[in-house]
């Protein structure tokens, strides 16, 4: 593990605000960058600026960035070369880093220049790492924990600061629980796009299914375009949509009608039109039809999300710790962690401010993490049993009683409920919820990846088009109802808003895949973390086994008027690939 203070570490903190989500289609307002020694401490470069974005300035509720502040601040490419050496070298830091890394990275492109950053640091992937006693990992909440004023949020120079100084405490606490960083690397993989491009907004009519033979086009009909056209494939699809009509970047067996100007195309879209027999029409056709579009009926409100019943915390006599096994086999470690989750406490896989005990196994007296364990005066528990819980022989290690910890009252989001392998639970009336994935900061060895991905299913538990699956080569569905990004080397984050999930929609899966030949045994424990806007709903740890190569972590899905989260931990010895055809994927050959 690198040195957390090394002096190679150089960070440049920096902020933008923007006129919109989607950087090719969005573009920067103002920015700021703040340069950091390996401290955190301030030395010597910065930079601050409005930008003109030659357009309009977006919602200005939120940013305060009106054209008339705007008017006469210089462009991005003539900023650039100053902006550009403050980064130059420095890891980039951002609360969000794959949004604010996109942005810049996408105005670079536009100038004609290349961003200087090879890493990137996420603090908000740092503070959920860290642990700390927080509600939510919201900059202003943050700069609340550690003292820090905030004098004007959602301004970039002020974002800057104040994040700056978030940076510098949360380095030291790191290095004092001895956490690495989560550092990674700027490259296609991780992506300089959040989110990717979504081709249209959902449609507000409700599907009336195919097209008919000489029957006409109804709003809500889902049309796909194959090949050249003589109007441009935007054109055309900005009229569509204008229409009425549901634009699909791909067919599937819910597409109403295919558009191509060649008969016998062989393209993959053409290909699976002939397979599903759906209908199939040329541009004159397709234009005629626009012409006389009938009306559909609305997408009727879906009265969803209601307050379920009261959720029950399990309130057994570990409620309210949160306890580090260290030592023991992986099964052996699996057994004790399941014993926690099952007397209603929380299992770690890292030191962090928030664990409350340590469990002593077999093979624990090497961990790195004791030290610090007795630094940091933790509770530590060995013997045959340790807090109540009956530890597998042969695994135990005799208490020398040389060694006495501090008791913790309860860990921090003591009241969030804890989620056993299989338990469910009633999600609170939010419309935006993030299921954060992590697992062991140095649980693998470099080069190996753990990938994050998401299927959205029908009753049937099947995917209706490619869209529906989301992983890193394609991190969002269509009209960006769940998005994958990478927040660190060892967390990833499925955002899904369930405002977006069509009716034909059943469940979200949120699954991990391992590349190579790693399983789950190599990397351990995996833990959940369901966030909505303000707080989080319920956590969950979840070990699959030894041999295992893919996980279904967790399902949120409809249920009787209320959308629901399960924890599921079912571990599969086969890769992504399989798994993504049990739902229905189609996966190409090589």
């Amino acid at each position: 593990m690198d040195d957390l203070l090394d002096a190679g570490h150089t960070f440049a903190v920096v902020d933008v605000e923007t006129t919109g989500l989607y950087p090719d289609r969005s573009r920067v307002l103002s920015v700021a960058a703040v340069g950091l020694d390996a401290a955190g401490r301030p030395d010597g470069p910065r930079f601050s600026s409005l930008v003109d974005p030659g357009c309009d300035p977006g919602p200005v509720h939120v940013h305060g960035l009106t054209r008339e502040r705007l008017a006469g601040s210089p462009r991005f490419e003539e900023i650039a070369p100053r902006l550009l050496e403050v980064l130059d070298g420095r890891i980039l830091v951002a609360h969000n880093a794959a949004f604010d890394h996109g942005f810049l990275a996408a105005e670079s492109d536009r100038a004609g220049m290349k961003l200087p950053v090879d890493r990137r640091l996420c603090t908000l992937a740092l503070s959920r790492r860290l642990g700390i006693d927080v509600p939510n990992h919201k900059l202003a909440t943050l700069a609340e924990y550690w003292g820090v004023p905030q004098v004007g949020a959602h301004t970039a120079d002020d974002d800057a600061h104040v994040l700056s100084r978030v940076l510098t405490h949360s380095l030291l606490l790191a290095a004092n629980l001895g956490l690495p960083l989560p550092l990674i690397g700027c490259d296609d993989r991780t992506g300089t796009r959040y989110p990717p491009h979504v081709s249209s907004p959902p449609c507000p009519w409700a599907y009336p299914g195919r097209l008919a033979a000489g029957q006409p086009l109804v709003q809500g009909m889902k049309v796909a375009v194959t090949g050249s056209t003589g109007v441009p494939r935007l054109r055309l699809a900005a009229r569509l949509t204008a229409a009425g009509l549901d634009v699909q970047n791909s067919v599937s067996r819910l597409t109403s009608v295919l558009v191509t100007n060649e008969p016998a195309s062989t393209t993959r879209k053409a290909a699976r039109a002939r397979a599903e027999g759906i209908p199939v029409v040329d541009e004159e056709t397709l234009l005629r039809l626009l012409d006389a579009v009938q009306p559909g009926s609305p997408v009727e409100p879906r009265a969803l999300r209601r307050t379920g019943p009261a959720r029950q915390v399990v309130r057994g006599p570990l409620h309210g710790r949160r306890v580090l096994v260290l030592g023991g086999t992986h099964a052996q470690a699996a057994a004790v962690r399941a014993e926690i989750t099952g007397a209603g406490g929380a299992a770690a896989v890292n030191l962090t401010a928030g664990v409350t005990d340590v469990v002593l196994m077999a093979g624990g007296e090497t961990d790195r993490r004791l030290p610090r364990v007795r630094e940091a005066e933790l509770p530590l528990h060995r013997g045959e049993v340790a807090l109540g819980i009956t530890l597998p022989a042969p695994c135990t290690v005799p208490d020398p009683g040389d060694y006495v910890g501090r008791h913790r009252s309860a860990a921090p989001g003591a009241g969030v409920p804890v989620l056993p392998r299989g338990a469910v639970l009633d999600l609170p009336a939010e419309s935006v919820w993030t299921v954060n994935v992590a697992w062991r900061a140095d649980a693998l060895a470099t080069g190996t990846d753990v990938d994050v991905v998401a299927f959205l299913v029908d009753a049937d538990e099947r995917v209706i088009a490619d869209e529906d699956f989301v992983f890193y080569n394609a991190p969002v569905s269509e009209h960006g109802t769940v998005a994958v990004s990478t927040d660190g080397d060892s967390e990833r984050s499925v955002r899904i808003d369930l405002d977006l999930v069509s009716a034909q929609h059943d469940r979200i899966v949120v699954a991990a895949a391992l590349d190579g030949a790693a399983t789950f045994g190599d990397l351990g424990a995996v833990t959940l973390s369901v966030d909505g806007d303000t707080a989080t709903a319920a956590t969950a740890t979840l070990d699959a086994g030894t041999t295992e190569r893919t996980m279904l972590l967790a399902e949120v899905y409809r249920r009787q008027g209320v959308w629901r989260v399960r924890a599921v931990g079912q571990g599969y010895d086969d890769g992504l690939a399989e798994l993504a055809v049990r739902y229905g994927v189609v996966v190409d050959a090589g």
